[in-house]
């Protein structure tokens, strides 16, 4: 599992607390290699310039789409990121729902919410991690 590199930076600030910072540290202690913003950037560092090799780097994309998320700018463009990977067979896009409805997802990105998905309204964050780990295993 450790030749994975977990991309979770695609999420908007304000769900750290709540599910991304929990959801990073879960997969960490599964034996996942995650790029997290908060554990991998430094100081100076360009964030773009991070982003973008993180992507390259990447073999799993994990998406927490929030209404804080749809709302930004700069989630857009990691999404966009993710989303070519994934078209070119290049990346696994895991879509994470946090406070948000199939519809607001809909209204979003209809392509999008026809990824399977798991919500924190249904799922604790060891459930998520735990069926993330799983799946890594197999692929």
């Amino acid at each position: 599992m450790g030749q994975f590199s977990v991309k979770k930076f695609t999420h908007a600030s304000e769900d750290k607390d709540d599910i991304v910072r929990p959801l990073a540290t879960a997969l960490i202690e599964k034996g996942l290699n995650v790029w997290y913003d908060e554990f991998t950037l430094k100081i100076g560092d360009s964030l773009r310039q991070k982003i973008d090799k993180g992507l390259a780097n990447s073999r799993v994309g994990l998406v927490v789409l929030s209404p804080s998320f749809i709302a930004k700018g700069w989630t857009n463009y990691e999404l966009d990121g993710i989303v070519t990977r994934t078209v070119s067979g290049e990346q696994i896009l895991l879509p994470i729902w946090h406070n948000i409805t199939k519809q607001q997802v809909i209204d979003f990105s209809p392509s999008l919410a026809d990824k399977v998905a798991r919500s924190t309204a249904t799922h604790t964050v060891d459930e998520i991690a735990n069926e993330i780990a799983e799946l890594l295993k197999n692929v």
